[in-house]
């Protein structure tokens, strides 16, 4: 093999690696997030109880289910 060949075939492992790490990357971040979610239904409640207002379980409900669409 010419040593141009061997770089390109380096180069092409390097960027198909890159892709795979990507998406595989990816993959176990958005499982990581629907096992271990950054705020809970506690945390929600707390903040609306920090602004005054009384929490009814469908205000709740509807942050975590908007908080969701967003992801």
């Amino acid at each position: 093999m010419v040593w141009w060949q061997v770089l390109l075939i380096g180069i092409a492992c390097v960027i198909v690696g890159a892709i795979i790490g990507f998406f595989l990357a990816r993959f176990f971040f958005q499982r990581y997030l629907k096992k271990h979610p950054p705020i809970t239904e506690n945390m929600v409640r707390a903040m609306l109880s920090q602004m005054g207002r009384t929490p009814s379980e469908k205000q709740v409900r509807a942050v975590m289910r908007s908080m969701d669409e967003n992801r």
